[in-house]
C-alpha cells in the first residue's frame, strides 16, 4: 500500500484500517485525500488476506468536512474545475460503497458536511454518543449533493429532508433515530460493540459476503423486480457451486465448523 499524505491504512491479521489522518484540522478533506482514500479502496479490492475494513479519524474528530482552504481555492474554479473535483469525490464515495470487503465507519467527535458521506457509504457506522453530526451545505448556500445518494439509502427521503434542509446539528442518539448511524454508544462502549461486530463477521464465508454485497447493490440500484427472479436464481445456484459454497454447506450438515472460521 502506498505511503499516503492525508490517511493511513494499517493491517492487523484480517482486519485493515483506514485512517483519515489531519488530526490538526480534524482530518477535513481537500483533493488529495480524496485521491487517496479513491486509490487506498481500490487497492483494497485486492488484498485477499484482509477480511473487514474499518474507517476512522485520528484525533479528536472523524472529519469536519471540507478543507477551508480547499474551499477558498474550489470558490475560484471555473465550471469544467468544479465538475472535475466534484466528480472526484462522488468517485470517492462509490468506491467505499462499493468495496468488495465489509467495511465499518467508527465515528467520534465531529461529521460535518461531506463527512456523512464517508460514513453513509459504509456498511456499518457506529459513533459514541458525544459525536456531533450535521449537513451543514446549505448554511453556505450550497447543497449536498455528491453524499446524497447514501445518506438518502440510510436514512430516507424525509429524514434527508430534516437533516439536509435544515443544516441542523444533531447528537449521536438522535442520528441513530434517523438511521445516519447504525448505532450510538458511550465512549466505553463503543469498542467492544464493534468487536462484537467483527467476530460475528469472521464467522461468514469471505466470498460470500462480497457476493452478498454485489446483490444487495444489484437489488438495490439496477434490477427491477422481474429482472431479480432469473437474476437471484442465477446468484444462487452459482455460489451453491462454489468452493465456498460446497464447504459451507458441507460443514451445516456435518455439524462443524467451516474453514474460514477460526
Amino acid at each position: 500500500m502506498n505511503n499516503y499524505k492525508t490517511i493511513k491504512f494499517e493491517k492487523n491479521g484480517d482486519i485493515g484500517t483506514v485512517l483519515l489522518n489531519r488530526p490538526k484540522i480534524h482530518n477535513a478533506f481537500n483533493e488529495v485525500m480524496i485521491s487517496e482514500l479513491i486509490d487506498c479502496f481500490k487497492k483494497i479490492n485486492e488484498l485477499q488476506d484482509v477480511r473487514i475494513i474499518i474507517l476512522k479519524g485520528e484525533g479528536k474528530s472523524f472529519c469536519a468536512g471540507a478543507d477551508l482552504n480547499w474551499m477558498k481555492g474550489v470558490a475560484g474554479y471555473s465550471y469544467e474545475q468544479n465538475y472535475h473535483e466534484s466528480l472526484q469525490l462522488s468517485l470517492c464515495f462509490y468506491e467505499i460503497y462499493t468495496c468488495k470487503k465489509p467495511t465499518i465507519a467508527i465515528v467520534h467527535g465531529a461529521s460535518m458536511g461531506g463527512a456523512n458521506g464517508l460514513l453513509a457509504s459504509c456498511d456499518f457506522a457506529y459513533c459514541d454518543d458525544n459525536t456531533t453530526f450535521s449537513l451543514s451545505e446549505v448554511k453556505i448556500g450550497i447543497v449536498p449533493a455528491c453524499i446524497s445518494p447514501y445518506v438518502v439509502k440510510r436514512v430516507g427521503e424525509y429524514g434527508a429532508r430534516d437533516l439536509m434542509l435544515t443544516g441542523r446539528r444533531i447528537k449521536g442518539k438522535e442520528a441513530e433515530h434517523y438511521k445516519l448511524v447504525n448505532k450510538s454508544l458511550s465512549a466505553d462502549e463503543l469498542q467492544n460493540h464493534v468487536d462484537m461486530i467483527i467476530k460475528n463477521l469472521r464467522t461468514s464465508g469471505p466470498v460470500a459476503m462480497s457476493h452478498c454485497k454485489n446483490l444487495l447493490y444489484d437489488i438495490s440500484n439496477k434490477l427491477s423486480i422481474n429482472e431479480a427472479i432469473k437474476s437471484t436464481a442465477k446468484v444462487i445456484a452459482d455460489i451453491r457451486m462454489s468452493e465456498e459454497g460446497q464447504e459451507g454447506m458441507n460443514a451445516f450438515l456435518q455439524k462443524r465448523k467451516p474453514n474460514w472460521v477460526e
